[in-house]
């Protein structure tokens, strides 16, 4: 390993790296309502508790019934490193290199625990007052417990004064977003999600709004209660997003990343960004850092996008003129070229 590079990894110790997108740590832990402790229960909250975590997994609610994982269906166990009760809940923790080979064998395309971080902002409309939810109320407690059991990271605002004034109807159903987006730039996150909730005759009801760099996505839930309607709105949500991160079998390729105006601090994010795709660093020159990756290029520049890196034109490779056809004198035209195919280039 050259010095430099050395002086790289030794140095990580020393610097914190930035709050974009979040590392889903408790990826393949589900917790699954369960009846009783009986074998019979125990077998539906492990039949459940995998459909749970392929949802979360695939953000496809038809791969979870895919015939190619009928026999997994039969017995989950065989993924499952260890399981145990708590409360009324069966605790589950898959294995993560089995559970991943056994769904892409099933050629189920997979989202990694490498995800962007969401902020919501989140307004309940209640018969007995309006409430917007912030980080540390009791109220957060419905919104946490789905944000996990859909395997997002989610972030809530502080909810001081100047944020509840404005969490109003108008700002949260607004197609535009820039009085939250200014409010939001404190809390780093790589999403914005705005969730008017109003409970009418018992049940309730929510409009979602969510924005992630120039996309929007929208849409309508229901729920009997609080924390049904957190899981609705960020199952949801989940759906959106998994399309934009997931990766199909054999999607995958081995491809030359480039990266330009790294420091300490960004190329320790960056290996925790490239984890997934098996980064190999070849070479330091300067701020310029060059990894050998396996991956997808759509896949790959999705994940750098929420680091908040911005693609540089491809540089071409140029094409031997003197390799004319049989029986033909070589030309010698301006040298052509073509772009390279392999090499994926981005900047800080």
């Amino acid at each position: 390993m050259r010095p430099i590079v050395r002086l790289l990894v030794v140095c990580l110790w020393l610097f914190s790296v930035p709050g974009f997108a979040a590392t889903v740590s408790d990826l393949y832990q589900v917790r699954e309502p369960v009846a009783s402790q009986q074998p019979e229960a125990r077998n539906a909250a492990l039949q459940g508790a995998l459909e749970t975590l392929v949802l979360r997994l695939t953000g496809s609610r038809e791969a979870a019934q895919s015939a190619a994982l009928a026999e997994l269906r039969k017995d989950p166990q065989q993924i499952v490193s260890q399981y145990g009760y708590e409360d009324d809940s069966l605790l589950v923790d898959f294995d993560p290199v089995s559970t991943d080979r056994s769904l892409r064998q099933a050629g189920l395309a997979l989202w990694g625990a490498n995800r962007p971080a969401i902020l919501a902002w989140w307004l309940n409309d209640a018969s007995s007052g309006s409430n917007m939810v912030g980080d540390g109320q009791g109220s957060a407690a419905p919104l946490r417990q789905a944000a996990q059991h859909r395997g997002l990271p989610l972030r809530l605002p502080l909810a001081d004064l100047s944020e509840q004034l404005l969490a109003t109807p108008e700002n949260l159903q607004a197609t535009d977003p820039s009085a939250l987006r200014t409010a939001s730039e404190r809390y780093a996150a790589d999403a914005l999600l705005a969730v008017h909730a109003r409970e009418e005759s018992g049940q309730w009801q929510a409009e979602w709004r969510l924005w992630l760099g120039d996309a929007r996505e929208q849409g309508k839930v229901q729920g009997a209660d609080q924390a049904a309607l957190a899981d609705a709105v960020l199952l949801a949500v989940s759906e959106r997003l998994a399309p934009r991160f997931v990766v199909a079998p054999g999607a995958a390729s081995s491809l030359t990343l480039e990266v330009q105006g790294a420091d300490l601090t960004r190329y320790a994010e960056l290996q925790r960004i490239l984890e997934p795709f098996g980064a190999q660093l070849r070479k330091v020159e300067g701020d310029r850092l060059t990894y050998r990756v396996n991956a997808s290029a759509e896949q790959l520049r999705a994940q750098l996008a929420l680091a908040r890196l911005q693609e540089a034109p491809a540089e071409a490779a140029p094409v031997d003129a003197s390799q004319a056809p049989a029986g033909q004198p070589a030309a010698e035209p301006a040298p052509q070229v073509l772009p390279r195919t392999d090499v994926l280039r981005f900047r800080w």
